[in-house]
């Protein structure tokens, strides 16, 4: 009796440890992903964050990154820019490939292995993008965003518990 409870609770746990989150592009097949972060988006004043997950896949990486929209014409595009907690940033070049789904707009930004080494050795700061659509007078906001790595709004000085997600350890065990 004394053994079966460790036991149970070691498989347990186990259980939840090796529980991840994939990713699938349009429909593809399953990466491994990290979870999916809520990053604080303060001048999107639709929804004020942006969700980002990454994945590693056979060629690098995938970020995706997704913003709630008003409309379908409403879309993450152009380049965009991952800033690191050293100092580096890392460019992505837009491939195009997006998605519009229950009211949320998703753009897919690919990673070299190079830049996944850095992303697995630096938390992601913040991330600049793009938003584009139509200008109608109820339409969505379109401009340049940062969506930084907070969790959230708002702290005293006296909180000492960390304020940012640990990107680049979620990163490393991918």
């Amino acid at each position: 009796m004394n053994l079966k409870l460790p036991f149970f609770i070691l498989l347990f746990i186990s259980t939840f440890a090796n529980a991840q989150q994939t990713m699938s592009i349009n429909g593809s097949k399953p990466y491994p992903a990290t979870e999916n972060y809520t990053f604080i988006c303060e001048k999107y004043v639709f929804t004020g964050e942006a969700n980002v997950q990454i994945a590693k896949t056979e060629k690098g990486g995938v970020l995706k990154i997704s913003i709630g929209t008003a409309n379908d014409k409403t879309r993450i595009s152009g380049g965009l820019y991952v800033d690191l907690a050293n100092g580096d940033v890392i460019p992505c070049i837009d491939k195009k490939v997006n998605e519009t789904i229950e009211g949320k707009t998703a753009s897919y930004y690919y990673f070299t292995p190079a830049e996944m080494i850095k992303l697995k050795k630096n938390d992601i700061k913040g991330i600049r993008f793009i938003v584009t659509g139509n200008s109608n007078a109820f339409g969505d906001q379109t401009g340049y965003f940062t969506a930084s790595n907070k969790m959230t709004y708002f702290s005293t000085a006296f909180d000492k518990t960390k304020k940012s997600f640990d990107t680049a350890a979620a990163i490393s065990a991918l």
